[in-house]
């Protein structure tokens, strides 16, 4: 049997479990889907047959894989001694009577059952469901060591697990034929959407050597803290904590095998012979049990309601799904307060602050007394928590203002509110680094593996506190640079000889000041006037461009904005035509103008087709819009010249009048066919005609199959998904679109497409234009009136009004030792150095990736200057500079402790999304896994204090790397599950390659927000809680959102005052599926819901898609999917399983 199959322990898929009376889960939308794929690393199952079991060392007992001198020990010293923050109290050996809970550190003599303090042959593996819960002890009760605590009477309402541990030989024929690898299984188990009642899903690798996680702060010193194998955590570790993970000495692909293993483990996936097996209760599955069946789409926007043999649409994300240990608690964990001690071999909790307790009405599952149960996974509160660590950084960081005075700060995380002060380096609102303090050699970079990169982001939105970048105006000199590598004048220019003269920091040549710029120097070198100039004291600012600096040497013309609108038959019928007629009557008053403009200098023109284009004449003189129709597709030209761009205030009755007629025109028509290319290509020339740049504002339909430039053919094929062709899924069917897309950026020609698509259209060819412009995509599959307009045009409006620069060229100059190598976001190159976008707005990022072309020193650092050149809405020239000095060191530990995880995140994702369009998905995966598991063992080699091999040490910044690289090897385009279309992973690989890393941190990893705990009186958001299903409570209201789309989910017994005050419905059965928007209701909790939603739909660049899910509905599988700490139903490890994959792969680089 492979791994990656499902052991057969339960029913089939898809079968009516006693708990449901009958109720078979339907597939979404109504149909059974295909089987789910496997498990991307499976459960541990013992050691690898074939391999040679060592005898286990000395003071081992080999299920438990912990040191068992009589006390807890360190397990980073010899010593019998407690560690000095030892958390968790011994326990007494059993005398007489009910066999009390086993001591966690201390060992049984070998061939003894370890008894737990359930039942015999019983597990408790999740939240109790007795009357009276065991307490938790206060976080502040001081610990005692030697202090037992009293085993609490429980009733059993966990799911039991089979026969004694096995004998090795036992294990070995059970591991025959099992192997672990990255690829799915062959055969996938039966299809259909049941509960299943399988093994669990997370972290039933079985204890072999005794694996423990420290995230360290990088410092040389011990850990403050080792924790013994049968020691559990219930709270997010502190720095320098180690904690219990189990290695997976099994082989994946590729790898040589790793040492043997210090331990056998039982097996994790015993027979279920002579166990009963629990019914399954109807709601969230015990955290034994795993949901089976294939998992829904993750649209970028489902459909309301959906087509009935489809699921595309809703916006991809990471998908997951399965469960892990209970909540963490909200308080910090302070050193030296005592941890929850949980159960041995399970968790044991009462209630906790933010959290449900026991789901209301859990069956007990009386059971006569059975074999003991194998070693306990690993508790997923003891490894680390990105809750944990957004939290930490705004209590720490959120109240004092970050000032960019000091070389190399590492900024607060973008999760965190805060407010920035320039003082001669950008702000991290336009620049974020990998790291910030970089190695002076290239032979530490290598040996690191951490990427050095910048994510720049030069037309960043500044809060309404901070001020935007100062306008320099030199006059006709123009800006003071660097005569020898042009470099602008900037805060690190040191002027020497009485300031007459200045020595470049980029390139060290020396360049006459120009008289009209010179000032005298004061006592500290400083030129007197340094105060008084922007680019002498600050990190960002612009400059006036001069003549020099514009196409042909002369000024441009204002921008056009043209929106051409696609009026075939699936348009028209769906409302679409007339909805966009009506919104650009007003929306029209909102284009973008120079801040104390009266009205905006943007100039409009009018375009409709299907298979011919009609230009529209809306000249002021006109007393009726004039129609032109061009036929001729294959060779486009603009009919008319005046007329077609117009001032909207002096046109304004004409282009109403239009814009009426439009619907009406069409209202009749039966053409089904559209072209595509032309389109662009007519957008182009009237541009060209006008002499300016401009955006071309494009809706569209349907794939364009018409006989014209650009045509063509229906390429989906699913076949190809795990091939080595499934690269050309990415790929434009032709290369039409590139060069098309070359003219357009050489005449500043952006495009921005909405698609309306009820079917496959090709987003990866016809994105390649707006892609390499500089434009946007937006999707609404299936689009509905009712459902999606209130989305539609609240992105409309957002993408007209909001800042854009146009024509623009930006390039990047490094100092010395290192130099920008590569590229990635949306725009063209036509050289190295030069990233030329024809527009680029306030939303869009360009990740730049750096190498060393020589040494840095640490006296001097390293520096880059991002200088972008573009056109303003105005049509002003301007020039805008960014810089940033970073640290640079010879020691890899000050690397490590400086680094910033959500951009490197970023940046690896970017990596890999770039990587599918030239290799197989495969080998992207495996290739980023490598990278990670190189970066942290280099960390663990060369950083941390020596430790037994079997502890995963983590960096202190580099803590949550598993769990969000996990998050990005799980997504829709590395791993898709069966229902997510081809144009799904083509158009979120394009979104993904320009978002910021706010963007990327909650689409990666979402939000979850507890409703009901939000406070109706205080205008804070509830404490999110981990993505995980186990942290839900049936009793509750969550709402998750990615940046894409926000999930309402509602329990199955969430009160009805409740339902009523949110809904305005009197039943949970009432609560309609098709809401797209909530109802404004009167009542407190309803304001503060509304509330939430239009803060988050604020603090987002598309407005979210908002998607109502019932508990137990079949929604609830597209929910689960960013459930991202779980397993997920395409395949995807869950984040135990993932880390303790990671440490496997660790230990191989390291053996």
């Amino acid at each position: 049997m492979s791994v990656n199959q499902q052991a057969h322990t339960g029913p089939p898929y898809g079968q009516p479990q006693p708990g449901y009376q009958g109720y078979q889960q339907p597939a979404y939308g109504g149909q059974s889907l295909p089987g789910a794929p496997q498990a991307q690393y499976g459960a541990y199952n013992g050691p690898m047959p074939g391999y040679q079991q060592p005898v286990p060392p000395q003071g081992y007992f080999p299920s438990l894989g912990f040191p068992s001198k009589g006390s807890p020990v360190s397990l980073n010293s010899d010593t019998s001694s407690l560690a000095p923050n030892f958390i968790g109290s011994l326990r007494a050996p059993p005398t007489s009577g009910a066999p009390p809970p086993p001591a966690s550190g201390a060992s049984h003599p070998s061939g003894h059952v370890a008894y737990s303090q359930f039942e015999h042959g019983d597990v408790q593996n999740g939240i109790p469901a007795s009357a009276a819960p065991m307490q938790r002890p206060p976080a502040s009760q001081p610990f005692l060591p030697g202090s037992a605590p009293t085993p609490v009477s429980q009733m059993s309402t966990f799911q039991q697990y089979g026969p004694p541990q096995a004998s090795v030989q036992q294990l070995r024929n059970h591991m025959a034929g099992m192997t672990i690898g990255c690829t799915a299984a062959s055969a996938p188990p039966p299809a259909g959407l049941g509960y299943a009642s399988v093994p669990p899903v997370s972290g039933s690798f079985s204890a072999t050597g005794s694996g423990l996680y420290t995230p360290s702060s990088g410092s040389q010193g011990p850990p403050l803290t080792s924790v013994s194998q049968g020691l559990p955590l219930a709270q997010p570790p502190f720095p320098g904590q180690t904690i219990p993970t189990q290695r997976l000495p099994a082989q994946v692909p590729g790898f040589t095998p790793p040492p043997p293993s210090t331990g056998v483990g039982p097996s994790s996936y015993p027979p279920t012979t002579g166990a009963p097996r629990p019914p399954a209760m109807p709601g969230p599955p015990l955290p034994g049990q795993t949901v089976a069946g294939p998992p829904s789409s993750q649209p970028n926007h489902v459909s309301s309601p959906p087509p009935p043999s489809t699921m595309a649409g809703l916006h991809p994300g990471p998908p997951m799904s399965g469960l892990h240990g209970p909540p963490p608690p909200t308080h910090p964990p302070q050193p030296g307060y005592q941890m929850q001690q949980n159960g041995s071999f399970g968790q044991m909790r009462g209630p906790q602050p933010n959290y449900g307790g026991a789901y209301p009405g859990a069956p007990n599952y009386g059971s006569p007394p059975g074999p003991p149960p194998p070693p306990k996974r690993l508790d997923p509160d003891s490894i680390p928590s990105p809750i944990q660590v957004i939290e930490d950084d705004r209590n720490n960081r959120g109240s004092e203002p970050f000032v960019t005075g000091v070389r190399g700060q590492v900024p607060p995380l973008v999760t965190t509110n805060f407010l920035v002060k320039d003082q001669g380096n950008a702000s991290p609102r336009y620049i974020r680094c990998t790291s910030y303090n970089i190695p002076c050699t290239s032979d530490m970079a290598k040996q690191s593996q951490v990427p050095l990169a910048a994510v720049i982001k030069p037309l960043a939105t500044l809060p309404p506190e901070e001020t935007l970048p100062y306008l320099v105006d030199h006059g006709e000199s123009g800006p003071v640079r660097c005569n020898r590598c042009k470099a602008y004048m900037c805060p690190f220019m040191q002027f020497i000889e009485g300031g007459r003269r200045f020595q470049c920091c980029f390139c060290s040549c020396v360049t006459e000041v120009p008289p009209h710029y010179f000032q005298h120097l004061d006592h500290t070198g400083k030129r007197v006037d340094f105060y008084d100039r922007p680019e002498l004291s600050l990190g960002s600012y612009e400059f006036l461009a001069t003549v020099d600096y514009c196409k042909n040497n002369k000024f441009p013309s204002p921008p056009a904005f043209i929106f051409m609108i696609d009026v075939s038959y699936n348009a028209v019928k769906s409302g679409l035509v007339r909805l966009i007629c009506e919104e650009l009557k007003s929306l029209l008053d909102y284009l973008p103008r120079e801040g104390n403009m009266e009205e905006s200098a943007i100039r409009v023109g009018f375009v409709t087709y299907n298979k011919v284009l009609h230009f529209y004449n809306v000249k002021s003189s006109l007393a009726q819009p004039q129609m032109m129709v061009v036929s001729d597709v294959a060779d486009m030209f603009v009919p008319l010249l005046d007329g077609f761009l117009v001032n909207v205030n002096e046109s304004r009755t004409v282009i109403t009048s239009l814009l009426d007629q439009i619907p009406e025109m069409f209202a009749d028509t039966r053409e089904t066919e559209t072209v595509f290319a032309p389109v662009i290509q007519a957008g182009l020339e009237a541009l060209k005609a006008a002499e300016c740049a401009g955006k071309l504002f494009i809706f569209h339909t349907s794939l364009p199959i018409a006989e014209a430039p650009g045509k063509l053919k229906n390429r989906d094929d699913r076949k190809l998904i795990n091939t080595d062709k499934e690269k050309t899924l990415f790929q434009p069917q032709t290369s039409f679109y590139n060069n098309l897309a070359k003219d357009c950026v050489a005449q500043g020609c952006c495009v921005d497409l909405f698609l309306f698509p009820n079917q496959y259209l090709d987003v990866a060819t016809l994105g390649v234009v707006p892609y390499q412009t500089g434009g946007s995509i937006y999707k609404y599959a299936y689009f509905q009136l009712e459902t999606d307009q209130y989305r539609f045009l609240n992105d409309l409006r957002r993408d007209v009004q909001k800042e854009v620069g146009f024509d623009a060229v930006m390039r990047v100059r490094t100092s010395t030792g290192i130099r920008a190598t590569d590229f990635f976001g949306a725009f063209y190159m036509s050289n190295t150095t030069d990233v030329e976008m024809a527009g680029l707005d306030c939303d869009k990022t360009i990740t730049v990736e750096f190498k060393h072309d020589d040494k840095l020193s640490e006296d001097s650092g390293a520096l880059l200057q991002c200088a972008l050149l573009y056109t303003s809405c105005a049509g002003q020239r301007r020039l805008r500079i960014h810089n940033l000095s970073l640290n640079c060191c010879t020691q890899l530990a000050d690397l490590y402790r400086n680094c910033e995880t959500d951009t490197l995140i970023n940046y690896l994702a970017k990596y890999a999304y770039r990587g599918v369009l030239s290799s197989p998905v495969k080998t992207v995966r495996d290739a980023l896994i490598n990278q990670c598991a190189q970066i942290l063992a280099c960390y663990r080699k060369n950083c941390a204090s020596p430790s037994s091999a079997g502890q995963l040490i983590l960096p202190e910044c580099m803590k949550l790397l598993p769990v969000y690289l996990n998050c990005v090897l799980k997504s829709d385009v590395l791993q898709p599950g069966p229902e997510v279309t081809t144009d799904d992973r083509a158009y979120i690989r394009q979104l993904v390659t320009s978002m910021d890393v706010a963007e990327t941190n909650v689409f990666f990893y979402p939000r979850l927000l507890p409703l009901t705990k939000a406070d109706v009186d205080s205008d804070s958001l509830p404490a999110a809680i981990r993505n995980s299903e186990e942290r839900l409570s049936k009793g509750d209201i969550y709402l998750l959102e990615n940046g894409l789309n926000i999930f309402v989910w509602v329990g199955v017994n969430v009160q009805q005052s409740l339902i009523q005050n949110l809904f305005g419905v009197s039943s949970f059965s009432q609560i309609s599926n098709a809401l797209s928007t909530l109802p404004v209701l009167e009542n407190p909790f309803s304001k503060k819901v509304q509330s939430i939603v239009d803060m988050l739909q604020g603090q987002r660049s598309r407005y979210m898609k908002l998607i109502i899910v019932k508990q137990e509905d079949k929604l609830e599988m597209l929910f689960k999917h960013f459930l991202v700490e779980d397993k997920s139903l395409s395949g995807g490890a869950s984040y135990v399983d993932f880390l303790c994959h990671m440490h496997k792969e660790i230990r191989q680089l390291l053996s």
